[in-house]
């Protein structure tokens, strides 16, 4: 399980991360619009756009039929152009099947013999001619080639045959209407008979719906000719441009050839209700066009290409472009999810999420184009898309770099708490590279690390548990798998931490305050992560189903950030250390009792034969046994009160610290006086409280003023103050100054450690066993507080002891200090 919290990049890695990705929105959106908009990707549009058709076989509509001038009736009927009277006669052979109608792409523009003949061959069956119009003159302007007067007025419609023929050379769309007199393309008249009825049966007339007005004007136009749906918008100035829907099998109409049928060779034809298309495919007259089809049927016949407009107006299948704006729309939606992922996903995920975009794009526009007739190019999307993708890849992968190359030389520059291994190999090759060995190299120090962590456990005496933030034991030493092993447990790894340790029995607390509560929860209190932590950082003593003693403490295991990631409990064995607490007051119930007794008894004894005794040599003999005595009683005193002082519990209550002095200044009271030696006390009584043990500091200031007594000469003065130190307004300080021998500067250092004494040459009749100074530091150490001396040989000496203050008076309740 991992249970490492997740790293803080810091600020500026977040704010770069921000801008660059902000650049990169930009740059997308760049791409996009210059490719939706402004059709800056129009190329790579059109190769797109031809291979999806190129895909797509579309069934030639049966009701068109295509009379094809061809090489074998150039041949069979002489050179080009033929008599008006051969145009003639193969109407009427047409005119006997009854076609519905017949579309003849020849243009016929100046008057020939025969010219009759044709017309009335023309009116017999609904004929349509075809007009040119040239390419735009330098006044705007656009002549108009029309058939032959008597021609056009013996046709059922007239239109234009020019075919809009893209940069590169490809015939891909149509304007239904042209010129200044917006003149309908040749089929359009066709279809506008087809759709009212004129030509068609009524099951016919269902396919396509929404007739023009009569004449060949502008009028009402379906915008988007697909089946069942009427689209119609107002025609003015805009020629209608659609695209051609071309396939595989665009030129695989029915067909016939023109001298064929003029023989009557073609009796497998029916021509009975079908359009009739007539037009050249010889190659020397070549009416051939590019189509984005012609890489697998080669050049188009243009009549072909009118038979597929007329195909696409009939059933619907006009391909209609999409605008430049919802393009743009919808490759910024699709720019927006790659972006969105680059915030969320791998790298790799990203890379997947590009390609599944890019493929959607693509089917996108295929199914709109196949299912639709919508011509939505994926370019300018797909444009976005690769070029999004490499470039924020190469800034994520610099931004890593630049991210690496500085926490690896922070790294390195951070105290290796191992020896350094000599490396044989220096770092070469690319920059890459180089940053993939630095990390290598890292990762190595990191391992070396852990080893060393886990061999410090694992060397480690006690039981160590180490568990994630649901307290869940994820680490155990082998001390802690050995006693648990030994008390016939499971392992803890992988067990809550308080499942593990509820066989302990609680004890006692080391916080006496939570004694109770710590009872009372017991064994809720071993669950880290229900609020109890602070009893147990605090510790508690616990016991075993063996009988043994154990110190139970959980610390917080935290990350380099300071954030908290789990616990770390350690379990100690303290049995011993209670056997040996136990054999310590044993020492000191001896020294109380049975060496004291003893002592008090020579004492006894001594003071009874005095009286008896008349020899001045017996009588210095029991003086000198009485100081003896004397001696030994005090030292067994002292050391019994430096030892409970160290070993035990402090009883403590707010008291003023101004009545502890007058108290220890009244207890020093005799043998100030027997030396004549004034104690000057403070007279802010109740002022100055504190939360201490009085009788152990009472004691404490008893020491400091018999020493003050002990070794300052007869008529002298003692100053006991209570002060205020503005460096430390938390604290109270008491100061004892002496007018006595002073100590000096290379003791002062010593005075504080056991069985120190001072002055053991130049004042031999001062006694005592130098504990008690040493008793003094401890008293005032495990109080919270500080004691300082200041002295100076001949001066006297200054002691200052300094205890943390109450805020305010408290009440009587009393707490206590364990020992430490």
């Amino acid at each position: 399980m991992d249970f490492d919290a997740p790293p803080s990049l810091g600020r500026s890695v977040r704010r770069r991360f921000i801008v660059e990705w902000l650049a990169v929105v930009c740059l997308g959106i760049i791409v996009i619009v210059a490719g939706a908009a402004w059709r800056m990707t129009t190329s790579v549009d059109r190769l797109v756009y031809d291979h999806l058709l190129s895909l797509r076989p579309l069934a030639p509509s049966s009701e068109i039929v295509v009379v094809t001038i061809d090489n074998a009736s150039i041949a069979a009927l002489g050179r080009w152009p033929w008599p008006r009277s051969t145009h003639a006669r193969l109407l009427d052979t047409i005119a006997k099947a009854q076609p519905a109608a017949v579309v003849y792409d020849v243009l016929f523009t100046e008057p020939a013999e025969g010219d009759g003949e044709l017309a009335a061959a023309l009116a017999a069956t609904p004929t349509y001619l075809p007009v040119l119009l040239s390419p735009v003159t330098p006044g705007g302007g656009r002549e108009v080639v029309t058939p032959e007067a008597q021609l056009s007025s013996a046709a059922a419609g007239l239109g234009h045959i020019n075919l809009e023929v893209d940069g590169d050379g490809i015939v891909r769309s149509v304007a239904l209407f042209e010129g200044d007199a917006r003149w309908p393309q040749l089929m359009m008249p066709v279809y506008r008979d087809f759709t009212r009825g004129a030509l068609v049966t009524t099951d016919q007339l269902n396919v396509a719906r929404g007739a023009l007005p009569d004449g060949t004007g502008p009028g009402l136009l379906p915008r988007r000719l697909f089946k069942g749906v009427d689209f119609r918008m107002p025609m003015t100035a805009d020629e209608v441009r659609f695209l051609i829907p071309f396939s595989p099998l665009s030129a695989s109409y029915a067909t016939v050839s023109f001298v064929s049928l003029l023989a009557g060779e073609a009796p497998e034809i029916d021509l009975h209700g079908k359009i009739v298309v007539i037009g050249v495919t010889a190659s020397g007259l070549y009416d051939r066009f590019a189509t984005p089809v012609s890489g697998q049927i080669g050049p188009l016949p243009g009549v072909f290409t009118h038979a597929n407009v007329l195909d696409m107006l009939l059933n619907a299948r006009a391909i209609d472009q999409s605008s430049g704006a919802w393009l743009a729309i919808v490759s910024l939606l699709l720019l927006a999810v790659l972006l969105a992922g680059f915030l969320m996903l791998s790298p790799w995920r990203s890379l997947a999420l590009t390609v599944g975009l890019c493929v959607v794009a693509l089917a996108g526009s295929a199914a709109l184009l196949y299912y639709r007739n919508l011509w939505m190019s994926p370019v300018p999307p797909i444009a976005g898309l690769v070029v999004v993708y490499p470039i924020w890849s190469w800034r994520r992968l610099e931004m890593t770099m630049s991210y690496l190359r500085r926490e690896l030389q922070r790294f390195a520059e951070e105290p290796n708490l191992l020896p350094d291994v000599p490396h044989k190999n220096e770092f070469g090759g690319d920059e890459l590279e180089r940053h993939m060995a630095l990390m290598a190299r890292a990762a190595q120090r990191m391992q070396d690390m852990k080893r060393f962590v886990w061999d410090s456990l694992d060397s480690v005496p006690a039981p160590i548990l180490v568990s994630d933030l649901n307290g869940v034991v994820l680490i155990a030493n082998q001390a802690a798998k050995a006693h648990f092993r030994a008390l016939g447990e499971p392992s803890p790894e992988g067990r809550r931490m308080s499942a593990a340790f509820e066989i302990l029995t609680l004890v006692k607390t080391i916080d006496a305050s939570a004694a109770t509560a710590a009872h009372l929860l017991w064994p809720a209190a071993l669950d880290p992560t229900r609020g109890y932590a602070d009893v147990m950082k605090d510790g508690v003593e616990v016991r075993d189903r063996e009988g043994r003693d154990h110190l139970l403490r959980y610390a917080t295991c935290t990350n380099a950030e300071g954030s908290r990631t789990g616990w770390i409990a350690g379990l100690v064995d303290v049995t011993e250390l209670h056997a040996a607490e136990r054999r310590r007051e044993d020492a000191l119930r001896f020294l109380s009792h049975d060496m004291r007794s003893p002592q008090a008894s020579i004492l006894a004894l001594v003071e009874l034969e005095r009286p008896r005794i008349e020899s001045d040599n017996t009588r210095a003999l029991l003086d000198r046994i009485e100081r003896y005595a004397q001696r030994a009683l005090t030292l067994a005193d002292d050391f019994v009160q430096l030892e409970r002082a160290e070993s035990q519990r402090y009883e403590l209550e707010p008291v003023s610290f101004v009545e502890l002095v007058i108290d220890a200044c009244d207890e020093v009271w005799p043998q100030a006086q027997a030396k004549r030696i004034h104690i000057d006390t403070p007279v802010e009584a109740g002022a100055a409280w504190v939360n201490v043990d009085p009788s152990l500091m009472t004691r404490a200031l008893v020491n400091i003023l018999n020493n003050a007594i002990k070794y300052s000469p007869p008529d002298t003065r003692i100053a006991c103050r209570i002060v205020e130190d503005p460096a430390l307004p938390t604290y109270v300080q008491c100061m004892i100054r002496d007018e006595g021998y002073g100590i000096p500067l290379e003791q002062q250092k010593h005075l504080f450690e056991r069985f120190r004494r001072f002055h053991t040459a130049d004042r031999p009749e001062v006694g005592g066993a130098g504990l008690g100074m040493a008793f003094v530091k401890i008293v005032v150490t495990r109080h919270g507080g500080e004691v300082r001396v200041r002295s100076v040989p001949g001066q006297g000496t200054t002691f200052t002891v300094s205890l943390p203050s109450l805020d305010e008076t408290p009440d009587d309740g009393r707490t206590e200090v364990g020992a430490t």
